[in-house]
């Protein structure tokens, strides 16, 4: 009866997607809601989830020769209005802070939406020279950005992430560690996340302010709407000429440095929680799961139970993330809880299984038993957090395959919008009208210019003129 409803307080995915979404992130103890209009507290678990990412995706950095800063969270406006581009994209999202310590500022502070400003301001204090060259460096904050509407970890006032900010000698070696990180990301993704994403550049209505260029990854979630999950983006030298960044160069002349800039945020939760969740809850992949193992002892009472358990739950613990449960609820309840909150494997041990000198694993993803020799514990383990990881991306993958679809005329389109939620590849011929249009009639926006372009036809979907890129389009979170 207990385990009926702690799976009954979690909405149907097929009956409302969006209060599923709530409900799993409210009953799994990810966050709380907090006083503040669109701020939301990240509760243990939740947090422990993002300290993981935050664990690989540092260690990915620095592998990659990159190093952690901090800049300050406040923004002087006259920093900030230093990149005419830059200053108008944000705008509308800024936070300013017009009084501190009861008095009245002479000049208002920004709460930092992105630090490339702050960035240019201490380059320009620290490169000189092309010896100088490159300065590689990321930090790991919290930006604000005031949103109309939240929702929690897929856009939130407040949110953490990280934020890549590099300085090159030439042109050539900016644009290489704008992709670069963009192929990162997309490694850490699909090797740690189990989402396998589209690589791809953005259009230019939809690239970042001073960019020139924006590259981006997508994944498809569980409902068919797409996800951005990391951006990188090359500045060129616009940033350098409106902060007056230069150096000696090679020639002794003095030359303008290219800049990067990528990041990552909490919203890649958000992202787990809709490619791999199912009507019970999260579904975790092993990688950045906080307990990856969770021992369940049954029957705990009989003599000799507790002790076992516990002795396993030490021994696992040498080489994977483990924990027990040795609170008074209910095997059934500890069942249901621990799937709820997507541990990937559990590991049930009682008299029978002391007597056998087995246990019984159980996966979260497909939820098969297996008996298992406890001399052959580790190995099992260790075989099966990969097979769920594999597995895990495969369904993630043909998710996507199936609701990937191609229209070469404008009403094909308008057909595929109007059905199930996904990709919809469609070739385009460049112009803003086109891009406007497709949002207004068919409700979709570009997603991304994919790197691996497919001819579909050489004409526009949208006004029949000579196609330029194939683009991939769709509604998103």
């Amino acid at each position: 009866m207990e385990q009926k409803k702690l799976v009954e307080e979690i909405t149907s995915m097929e009956e409302d997607f969006a209060k599923w979404y709530t409900d799993v992130v409210k009953k799994a103890e990810l966050i709380d809601y907090s006083s503040v209009r669109g701020c939301m507290v990240l509760r243990p678990y939740g947090y422990a989830i993002w300290e993981n990412i935050q664990k690989i995706l540092d260690g990915m950095f620095k592998a990659t020769g990159h190093q952690n800063v901090y800049m300050p969270m406040f923004i002087p406006e006259s920093l900030l209005q230093k990149e005419k581009d830059h200053v108008e994209g944000f705008a509308p999202e800024v936070a300013w802070v017009t009084e501190g310590g009861g008095q009245k500022l002479e000049e208002r502070l920004c709460v930092r939406p992105t630090s490339e400003t702050l960035f240019c301001e201490h380059y320009k204090n620290i490169i000189h020279s092309y010896r100088d060259l490159p300065k590689l460096y990321n930090q790991w904050c919290s930006v604000v950005r005031w949103e109309k509407t939240t929702r929690p970890f897929l856009r939130t006032m407040e949110f953490l992430w990280q934020e890549g900010h590099t300085m090159h000698e030439t042109a050539a070696e900016a644009i290489a560690e704008t992709e670069r990180m963009l192929g990162v990301y997309a490694d850490f993704c699909e090797n740690s996340l189990a989402i396998p994403v589209l690589r791809g550049k953005k259009t230019e209505k939809e690239k970042f302010a001073g960019a020139e260029a924006t590259y981006c990854i997508e994944a498809m979630m569980h409902d068919g709407k797409a996800l951005q999950a990391g951006t990188s983006h090359y500045f060129g030298d616009g940033f350098a000429h409106a902060f007056d960044i230069t150096f000696q160069g090679r020639d002794n002349k003095p030359q303008y440095p290219f800049q990067t800039s990528w990041g990552m945020t909490t919203r890649l939760i958000g992202a787990i929680i809709m490619t791999h969740g199912d009507n019970s809850g999260l579904v975790l992949p092993p990688a950045v799961a906080p307990v990856q193992v969770m021992v369940v002892p049954v029957a705990q009472h009989k003599p000799g139970v507790t002790e076992k358990a516990q002795a396993l739950k030490e021994e696992i613990s040498a080489y994977c993330r483990a924990d027990i449960d040795l609170g008074d609820n209910s095997p059934g309840w500890k069942f249901a809880q621990h799937e709820m909150r997507g541990v990937p494997l559990r590991l049930e041990i009682g008299p029978k299984d002391m007597e056998k000198g087995q246990c019984v694993l159980v996966r979260r993803d497909t939820r098969e038993k297996l008996f298992v020799p406890l001399e052959g514990l580790r190995e099992a383990i260790e075989r099966l957090m990969r097979e769920i990881h594999d597995n895990l991306i495969a369904r993630a993958r043909e998710n996507c395959e199936r609701r990937t679809h191609a229209a070469v005329s404008m009403e094909e389109l308008i057909a595929l919008a109007n059905g199930e939620n996904g990709y919809i590849k469609a070739m385009w011929c460049g112009d803003r009208a086109c891009e406007d249009a497709l949002k207004e009639k068919a409700g979709i926006t570009s997603r991304c210019i994919p790197f691996e372009q497919e001819p579909l036809s050489d004409r526009c979907v949208c006004c029949g003129k000579p196609a330029r890129h194939l683009v991939y389009w769709g509604k998103a979170y």
